[in-house]
């Protein structure tokens, strides 16, 4: 039973370790409105397929999904090891005092979980500030601008346009952004472990 658990956790713990480029390869090909996995499931249902990576409206949401497939086998490990650790004490005081369900959880469980959240949270919002591979596999910033983010952005202006110096200012830029975010989160966590 232990080697079980041990596979499904590594199954759900295996897209966090593939590159980001095949991600973004494989959820092109998932999105691809003649020939991808969508697509089939669309037609089978008698729905019309959708061009998911081609419709304005639509590709950032793709694009944000397909980024959430490895960050909740990350946000998973953190919280099972979160869970590891839950006091039990307090969880059997909770109890004693009545507490189940959903009380059990919002004022026992996830207060203990906190720090897990909030490691989760920084290391989301960071990578999604970085955020590169999957712009550049998946739509390369279009359609029309609409997945057009920073980072791609200082890509497109070193290597393509040749403004070295403008590249090199939206790095400085958004390394301050990321150092803000690792900033209130180390002051969080040392605020913590007082």
């Amino acid at each position: 039973m232990k080697f079980l658990s041990c596979v499904i956790k590594s199954l759900f713990f295996f897209p966090f370790v593939i590159n980001l480029v095949c991600i973004g390869f494989i959820f092109s090909w998932f999105y691809n409105p003649d020939l991808g996995l969508l697509a089939i499931l669309m037609k089978r249902l008698g729905m019309q397929p959708l061009p998911i990576l081609a419709d304005e409206n639509m590709a950032t949401f793709g694009i944000i999904f397909a980024g959430l497939w490895p960050q909740i086998a990350y946000c998973m490990i953190l919280y099972l090891t979160g869970l590891a650790g839950v006091n039990t004490q307090i969880v059997e005081a909770g109890r004693i005092d009545g507490a189940h369900g959903s009380q059990m959880l919002w004022h026992v469980i996830l207060p203990q979980l906190r720090p897990a959240t909030i490691v989760a949270l920084t290391v989301t919002v960071i990578g999604a500030l970085r955020s590169f591979d999957l712009i550049a596999t998946m739509t390369a910033g279009g359609p029309w601008g609409s997945t057009y983010v920073l980072a791609y952005h200082m890509y497109d202006e070193a290597l393509f346009n040749f403004k070295m110096g403008y590249g090199a200012a939206i790095a400085v830029v958004l390394f301050l952004i990321m150092s803000v975010f690792i900033y209130f989160f180390l002051k969080r966590m040392i605020s913590t472990e007082r």
